[in-house]
Order: structure tokens, then sequence, then C-alpha cells
């Protein structure tokens, strides 16, 4: 899909722009890219404005500086939309994009009618999953970004889908490629010390959307529905990991089309 560029908080943003109608932000997890919706959004762009974008250091978008918190990709993205001027938009993001959707909705709420996790959670990385941050950012600036990227590309599928999605999985290891290895280990630390952001979920008075992979290893459901509320759906997509875009589109399209005509 053809991808477009502006500048927002002093670096280079890519995007795709795609469709006339009510704007939905489309953020992408770790290692991926805009290309990640790729199969999703003509059907979402038949009824909504659909901006997919770039984070710093991933895909075609620059950095600006060596690391990025999950606040600074948030206000990197508010000063996207200002450039765009999009008053008000609804925010899905998927697992990193997802943590940078929360920051966001605590931040910058008057932007938003509403938002979605996208297998993805409000809790704060574990004791061990903070030293795993540390142990792959040191494993990708000694060896570089192949073997680690083919090693995360497989988990992030349902291991009943790894064979149907052989060409889907290659086309992730492609897209993790084009991460900058500043980028990688920028997203791992800002990871790694991102809050305990449950309370966002817990005081929002937006519309809100869980979406759950059945088989997700990377963050199973029950991290993912950890606040109930009245405003809060809540959705699993079965037969799928992580990766609900490339493993079931159609029914997550579907989950999404569902939560925007309520908005």
């Amino acid at each position: 899909m053809d991808s477009k560029n502006e500048r927002a908080r002093d670096i280079e943003m890519s995007f795709i722009d795609k469709g006339k109608g009510n704007p939905i932000v489309l953020i992408h997890g770790f290692a991926g890219s805009k290309d990640y919706w790729e199969k999703i959004i003509p059907q979402l762009a038949s009824e909504h404005r659909v901006i997919a974008l770039d984070l710093p250091g991933h895909g075609e978008s620059g950095m600006r500086k060596d690391r990025y918190s999950i606040e600074d990709m948030a206000s990197t993205i508010k000063d996207l939309l200002e450039q765009l001027g999009l008053d008000q938009v609804t925010m899905f993001g998927h697992s990193l994009g997802g943590y940078i959707t929360l920051a966001f909705a605590e931040l910058y709420p008057q932007y938003l009618k509403g938002f979605s996790l996208v297998h993805s959670t409000a809790n704060p990385d574990s004791e061990d999953a903070k030293e795993a941050r540390e142990i792959n950012a040191k494993k990708v600036q000694e060896d570089g970004t192949e073997q680690f990227i083919e090693g995360l590309s497989r988990k992030l599928f349902s291991p009943e889908n790894i064979e149907a999605n052989s060409s889907e999985i290659e086309e992730t290891v492609k897209i993790g490629m084009n991460t900058t290895v500043e980028g990688l280990v920028s997203a791992l630390m800002a990871m790694k010390n991102r809050p305990d952001r449950n309370h966002v979920l817990e005081d929002s008075k937006l519309p809100v959307l869980l979406v759950a992979g059945e088989k997700d290893q990377i963050i199973p459901a029950e991290k993912t529905f950890t606040v109930s509320r009245q405003n809060i759906g809540e959705k699993v997509i079965q037969n799928a990991g992580h990766m609900s875009m490339y493993e079931q589109p159609e029914e997550l399209v579907k989950v999404m089309k569902d939560f925007l005509a309520k908005i």
C-alpha cells in the first residue's frame, strides 16, 4: 500500500491513509510496521478513514533520539494527528501498540472517541519479563537482528497455525528486519519500563474493546481481560495466537466493526 510521510516531534513518521469517514488509528506491535494491518485495512477503509502508522525506528519511520518511552511514542502520535487535522479518533493498539494506546488514553483522552487493546495488556512487565527485555536488547546489539526476529516471529502465531501461516510468518520476519537495532532496543526498554495502567481501564468513561487470541503465547486472555466494566467489551478470537490480523483477519474485522458501530 502507498504510504505517506509527515514530520511529528522532529521525526519523519510513515503512515498509510486510506478511506473516508470517522477516523481510526492502527498502531502495530513490537518489531512490526503499518504493514501488519495490510489484510484488514481495505475492509475497514470501506467505512472509515484508516491511519496505520510506523512507530519510531520501525518500518519507514525515523528516530530522533536513542530512547523513546511509551509516553514519548504516544506524544509523537498526538503530534501526527494534529498535523493531519484529526480532532478525535478511535485507536486500536496491537501488543506494544496497546501499551501506547493506554498511555495515549491517559495523557490525551480528549483526542479519543474510544480505544482498543488487541493482544495487549494494561499490566506492567513482571521482573522475569524485565530481565528478558535486557537480555534481548543485549543480544540484538551484539548479534544483530536476524536471528532474534526469526525466533520472535514464530512465537507470535498459534502453534497449530505455524504450517498454515508459513507465508505470513515469512512476512512478519521481512517486516521485522526493517526495524533498526536502535528501534528494537528502544522499544524493548520502553516496554520494560512501562507502568501498570489498569487504572486507565478502571477510570476511563470511553468505549473500550479488549481483544485476545484463544491461543496467544505472548499475552494470554487473562492478562488482557484485567478490568471488567460496563463500558469495556471483551472478545476472544478463536484459533488465533498473537496475530489475529494474519491468522483470523475476517473475524478481527468483524469484531472491530461491531465495536465501531456502537461508538
